[in-house]
This record gives structure tokens, C-alpha cells and sequence, in this order.
């Protein structure tokens, strides 16, 4: 049995699922292929539920902090189990929708694992296993790859569900470990570290580079640090960690770093070192489709060495974002379809960690712009000087503009502090619409808001700053 379409997207993640509406939504017939669940790890097992946890944990550290507000409040204490079961509920839900949303555009969806068996004609074979038995062959001059990646395991660093824990673990836990280790500072290691540190945990963080948040501006990446010890975590930089030795319900290993050996014991560790792309049993072997360690390498529509076969999101290289993942997915399929759409330009593409604080940016650097032979303009202005974040009770932060000192472009800005993931988006459309220190400073932004910090940070730039 086959069937025929004018496209196959196999896998229905953020970046498969948004590729399949559009598709429906130009007129294509399309179908989806996913071997585990709608959504993809993003929705069910990373982006969405662990904002549901970090939500829980912010409510857990306001209910700690009422005096400021004039409130008190005794015998505050929490439920885990409920957390843990809100954050599924949510992931379900969410998950339910997609399902809606593509019965809904009429794509078919089928349950099983996608690998390409050559061609017939101007067709793309792809055949659907399910526990190993073949259910369905679909065809279609069309194939994406949308099969995202899974945690990278480093020798002796292994997770094992119990002591050990990927992401999956540290977001279902049983109980509060005491003592918690988080190897590895991106924004995953960080959204865990607080998390568990808000709820109550001591957290250690090692990370082999000579600073956390690696991907972040040096000043906001130190700002954080400084935030994060304030809060009580320990951070270890330019650490060598390892082995781990398991006992019954602990672990205990030795950190390596330049301010010497730290003996640690701990409940639990939680090891966030990197992905690698989904790029096995996929039948690409035979096809002019390339791999460049574990990521399909694809130009900037997509589309990879063998003709009709493209890929996105995580299994097509960095950044490894989901709305990163579903542009993709929309600028493929619309030159699919023959328009003309944008290639995607990485860094337009905004980052946010959802720690406390929040971190968020886009662009380069100010380090970076300066690599790359920009003469530069820098602005800054804190959060204090911010009538809304003061009346808040939100005091910690920042936000860094970059210009171009000669043309006025905006290179990057970089912002720490309350509800900044919410507030990048300004400067995203700023440099998509490639605008320039003019039109940010005549700019009219609401007052009371935080937002207020984006125009000030870009007064600041040009020696204009009104409030500091």
C-alpha cells in the first residue's frame, strides 16, 4: 500500500508541524510523520513544561519575599507532585492542539519511523515502521527533515534516569534532591539551576568554558553570574569534572578548575552538555544528502544536496530554537511552493533564557561586532533607573545596545532582567527591518513600562540618556 503526496515532513515538532500547516494553508497535500508525539521534545518535554516549572518556582521565591510588598504569610510550602503534574497537563494540552490544528488543515498524520527507500520517478519512497513493522509507503517529489536531536552523552557523564538526569528526569522528579549538580551552563543547564535553586535545592554549576552562558554577551553572561551567587548557587568555571561515583542515592566526583580541586557530593546531577542531531536510521546513506558531525547540512533554503530532500530545525545546525525551527519550516515550504521568500539570517534569530533573571538577545556581541571590524557605539542603562521595575520590586538588570558607529545599524542588543524575553522581540523587528538609531530614539515607548530600558539603552549609545 502507498500513498501519494506533494510533500512528506518527517517529524512534527515545532519545525515540522509549522511546515505542514503552511503547506496546507499554499495548497499542497501534505503529510506528517512522527514516531513519538506532536509537538516534539520542545513542547512536550522542553520549552513548554519548563516554563511551567520556572513559573511554579517564581511563585515559590515571591511567596518567600512578601514583606517588601507589605504582605506575610505563614506555613508556605508546596506540593511537588502537583508541579510536576501541572507542567504535564500543560505539555498534554498543548500537544492536543497540534493535533487539532492539523486535522483542522486536513494533513494526515501518521503514527511511526520515516526512512527513504530511493526514488520512483520524480518520487521520493519513504517507508513508515512502526515496533519494527512496516505499516505504509508514502511518495512525494517532497521530503523535509524535521527530526530534531537528543542530549549529547559525554564518556563518563552518562545519564542514567536515577542519579544522573537528562532534561526529561530533572523535569519529572519524585522528590527535591537536597544537593543538585548541573554540568553545563547554556540556557538549559540554567533554566534547571533555577528551577531548583528558587525551589529550595543547592545547586552547583560546572562548566568547562571560562563562563557560563558562553552564547551571551561577556557583560551580561558576568551580570547573570553575579545574580545567580547572589541567589546562593556556586559556579564553576573552566571546570574538569569527573568521574562520577555512584553510591545508593548520591553522587560524589571531583571539579577541576584554575582555583583548584572541589570534592562535591551530591543527590542528584543533571548533565546538559549539548545536542546531537537525529540523523540515524533515516536511509540518507546512498543519497547526496550531507552530515557534518550529526547535523544535515542544508543551504539558506533548505534544501540539501539531493534534490526534493531538505531539512530543519535542530538536525539542520544551530541555533537550536524552536521558532528558529518553524521559520525554517515556513521559508522552505513557501519556496517549495514557488514564492520568493527571505532567507533565514541567523542573527536576526533572538535567544532567551527563562532563569531569574531572564537573559535575552539578538545579534552580535559587542565583542563579536568589534571581531568583525565594526567601530562601535555602546549604550547601557539598568533597570533601577526604571519606574516600573522600580515600583515592581524588579530592580536587577540591564539592557546593552551595539551600533555601528558609522551607519547607526543595530548590531545586537543584550538584555538581563524581568520580563526581557518578552521585550527582545522590539529589537528583533529592528534589525529584521533593518532600522538604525534614528528610528529607535524616535521611537515613542509607553510609559509606566520596562520597555522604557530599550529606548534609554539606545539614547545611552549616542550620548543621550535621560534617566541616568
Amino acid at each position: 500500500m502507498s500513498e501519494l503526496f506533494d510533500l512528506i515532513v518527517i517529524g512534527g515538532g515545532p519545525g515540522g508541524y509549522v511546515a505542514a500547516l503552511r503547506a496546507s494553508q499554499l495548497g499542497l497535500r501534505v503529510a506528517v510523520v512522527e514516531s513519538t508525539h506532536l509537538g516534539g521534545i520542545c513542547l512536550n518535554w522542553g520549552c513548554i513544561p519548563t516554563k511551567a516549572l520556572l513559573r511554579s518556582s517564581e511563585i515559590h521565591h515571591q511567596l518567600h519575599n512578601l514583606s517588601a510588598f507589605g504582605f506575610s504569610a505563614g506555613n508556605v510550602s508546596f506540593d511537588l507532585e502537583k508541579i510536576v503534574g501541572r507542567s504535564r497537563a500543560i505539555a498534554r494540552q498543548m500537544g492536543r492542539g497540534i493535533g487539532h490544528l492539523l486535522k483542522k488543515a486536513k494533513v494526515p498524520t501518521y503514527d511511526g519511523f520515516a526512512k527513504l527507500n530511493g526514488r520512483e520517478g520524480e518520487a521520493h519512497r519513504v517507508d513508515i515502521s512502526k515496533d519494527g513493522q512496516a505499516v505504509v509507503t508514502l511518495k512525494a517529489p517532497h521530503v523535509i527533515f524535521a527530526t530534531g536531536a537528543r542530549a549529547r552523552q559525554l564518556p563518563g557523564l552518562e545519564t542514567d534516569g536515577k542519579l544522573v538526569w537528562s532534561a526529561r528526569e530533572a523535569m519529572t522528579p519524585k522528590e527535591l534532591p537536597k544537593r543538585l549538580l548541573v554540568i553545563g551552563s547554556g540556557a538549559i543547564g540554567i533554566e534547571f539551576a533555577s528551577f531548583y535553586r528558587n525551589m529550595g535545592s543547592e545547586v552547583t554549576i560546572a562548566e568547562v568554558a571560562d563562563r557560563i552562558l558562553i552564547a551571551e554577551d561577556p557583560e551580561i553572561s558576568a551580570a547573570a553570574r553575579k545574580s545567580f551567587e547572589k541567589q546562593g548557587m556556586q559556579i564553576i568555571t573552566g571546570a574538569k569534572v569527573g568521574p562520577l561515583n555512584k553510591g545508593e542515592n548520591e553522587v560524589s566526583t571531583t571539579i577541576e578548575s584554575a582555583a583548584g580541586k572541589v570534592d562535591l557530593t551530591v543527590d542528584r546531577v543533571i548533565c546538559a552538555v549539548g545536542i546531537v542531531g537525529n540523523v540515524e536510521n533515516l536511509g540518507l546513506e546512498g543519497t547526496k544528502v550531507q552530515v557534518d558531525r550529526t547535523h544535515i547540512i542544508t543551504d539558506e533554503f533548505c534544501r540539501t544536496g539531493e534534490t526534493g530532500i531538505y531539512a530543519i530545525g535542530d538536525v539542520a545546525g544551530a541555533p537550536w530554537l524552536a521558532h528558529k525551527a518553524s521559520h525554517e519550516g515556513i521559508i522552505c515550504v513557501e519556496k517549495i511552493a514557488g514564492r520568493s521568500p527571505e532567507p533565514l539570517h541567523a542573527l536576526n534569530v533572538p535567544g532567551c533564557t527563562y532563569s531569574r533573571p531572564q537573559i535575552a538577545s539578538v545579534g552580535l556581541s559587542e565583542e563579536k561586532a568589534i571581531a568583525a571590524g565594526h567601530k562601535v557605539k555602546v549604550g547601557r542603562f539598568p533597570f533601577i533607573g526604571n519606574g516600573k521595575a522600580v515600583a515592581m520590586g524588579e530592580t536587577e538588570g540591564m539592557v546593552k545596545t551595539v551600533f555601528d558607529a558609522k551607519t547607526g545599524e543595530l548590531l545586537g542588543a543584550h538584555m538581563i532582567g524581568a520580563e526581557v524575553t518578552e521585550m527582545i522581540q522590539g529589537y528583533v523587528i529592528a534589525r529584521t527591518g533593518e532600522l538604525t538609531e534614528a528610528e529607535l530614539m524616535e521611537t515613542v515607548f509607553p510609559h509606566p513600562t520596562i520597555s522604557e530600558t530599550m529606548h534609554e539603552a539606545t539614547l545611552s549609545a549616542f550620548d543621550g540618556a535621560l534617566h541616568i
